[in-house]
């Protein structure tokens, strides 16, 4: 659906209106395209003293090929130039430069007040960052620090990337990457996603890297030889799933309803994958998954897309429409991975991942059926992750107002406070998701487990 709003604050009668009223002003958000590099433009890289992830992140960069600069800090440099990485010199006076991506490794911060790092380093440069740039800060997982004053102190990150995501606007987003000890070497695929425009629609999130093993991909097809079963793939949502997951090389198995079935084969035609007409709350469901799976060398990724709204006040709701909603939406996820954890239905290195929703996070009214399962999705990812072995991950995302056929048909004065009650001022589009469930799935994921993030473009909602 058209953003009719958004395309006229691009006419010069509408940038002229916007100005003039100081009305939203909602960027077109930089969106990946084929053959495109990891990053256009420059990168910044900052580190508090004493930070234990520079060495990793730098190898990132320098495997991305990325333009990458740095302040007046000896220590980096050094650092940088033992991975390969050339940090050019970057006066803090400068006030001309832009830059596309700024990143600060925080690991270094001890103490509350060492926290003035990140005011040092991002103050000077707030202005220069780019429409659609990056901002990424990088910590220690507070969980895991040596004492409290560092735990306090690491925690404290999450507030100043989520106002930074408020502050800069402009597409901007900001991120913050807490790494477990142990696990600097898993935080490639992640930097790579949030530094690309993969995550146009992805900001203000909290993303833990855990400990794994390091797998090698190519980066061009990740998914190169995996096969991708996607539920709800008809349309919408699943349809852009399908789509990606087919474009970075995995084999994707369509399912659906039988009643979506020439749909379901139009796009299983698009992306030479195959169709699955079946019920997922049919009791066999997991088995017939695992049998379709076998065809193609077995299950690596499944995707829990398929869900369904039957909006009531309480009071209203009839009780079998509280039932549909939460079997469809949450018990049929279970039910499924139950039976392919417990009889072998996913390969080594497996990638489970979920499709919550900002209404799991937030509640919404005439939705406590829709918001109960949703967040029962969050349960199911969040209890899940431990017990999981041989590599094999669970992770979810929560899409807020993404521009489909649901929400166009919601009333005009509701879509638009959906559109505008975020950072970027403006929906998000299914292939927003997509990508994020891409990342989710990648072979190199190893490090990402129990995680839940919010494709929301930092959606006022439950934040």
């Amino acid at each position: 659906m058209t953003d009719q709003y958004q395309a006229f604050t691009q006419s010069p009668l509408g940038k002229f209106v916007v100005k003039n009223l100081g009305l939203p002003s909602p960027v077109v958000l930089d969106r990946f395209e084929s053959a495109e590099p990891v990053i256009n433009g420059a990168v910044l890289l900052g580190a508090a003293p004493s930070s234990s992830l520079s060495g990793a992140i730098a190898q990132v960069l320098s495997n991305i090929h990325a333009d990458s600069y740095a302040g007046n800090n000896a220590e980096l440099q050094q650092t940088a130039a033992k991975v390969g990485l050339n940090l050019r010199a970057f006066n803090s006076g400068d006030k001309e430069s832009k830059f596309k991506a700024v990143v600060f490794d925080a690991s270094g911060i001890q103490n509350s007040e060492q926290l003035n790092e990140l005011y040092k380093f991002f103050n000077p440069v707030a202005r220069q960052i780019q429409s659609s740039g990056r901002v990424i800060v990088i910590g220690t997982t507070p969980e895991s620090a040596k004492t409290v004053k560092q735990a306090i102190a690491q925690r404290a990150l999450e507030g100043f990337v989520k106002s930074v995501g408020k502050e800069f606007k402009k597409g901007i987003t900001a991120q913050v990457v807490y790494v477990d000890e142990g696990a600097a070497d898993n935080i490639e695929s992640t930097l790579r996603f949030l530094l690309s425009p993969r995550s146009a629609y992805v900001s203000g999130q909290v993303i833990r890297v855990s400990k794994a093993d390091v797998v090698k991909v190519d980066w061009n097809q990740p998914l190169a030889g995996k096969t991708a079963l996607v539920t709800g793939a008809s349309r919408g949502i699943g349809e852009a799933i399908a789509h990606i997951l087919a474009r970075d090389g995995a084999h994707v198995i369509c399912l659906d309803v039988p009643q979506q079935q020439a749909d379901l084969d139009r796009v299983a035609a698009e992306i030479g994958g195959s169709a699955l007409g079946l019920d997922i709350t049919a009791a066999d469901a997991g088995e017939k998954i695992k049998a379709a799976a076998a065809k193609q060398g077995g299950l690596d990724i499944i995707v829990h897309n398929a869900g369904i709204t039957r909006d009531k006040t309480l009071a209203n709701m009839k009780p079998e429409l509280w039932d549909l909603v939460i079997n469809i939406n949450l018990s049929a996820a279970e039910r499924i991975n139950d039976y392919l954890l417990a009889n072998d239905g996913l390969n080594e290195n497996g990638r489970i991942v979920c499709v919550s929703s900002i209404s799991g996070i937030a509640g919404n009214l005439g939705q406590t059926n829709y918001a109960a399962s949703k967040a029962g999705v969050i349960g199911l990812v969040k209890f899940t992750a431990p017990t999981l072995k041989n590599g094999i991950t669970i992770n979810a995302v929560a899409p807020g107002f993404i521009e489909t056929q649901m929400t166009a048909a919601i009333p005009f004065a509701i879509r638009e406070a959906g559109r505008r009650m975020n950072s970027m001022n403006q929906g998000g589009l299914p292939v927003d998701v997509a990508e994020t469930i891409a990342w989710y799935a990648s072979t190199a994921s190893t490090g990402l487990n129990g995680n839940v993030v919010r494709v929301c473009g930092q959606s006022l909602l439950g934040a």
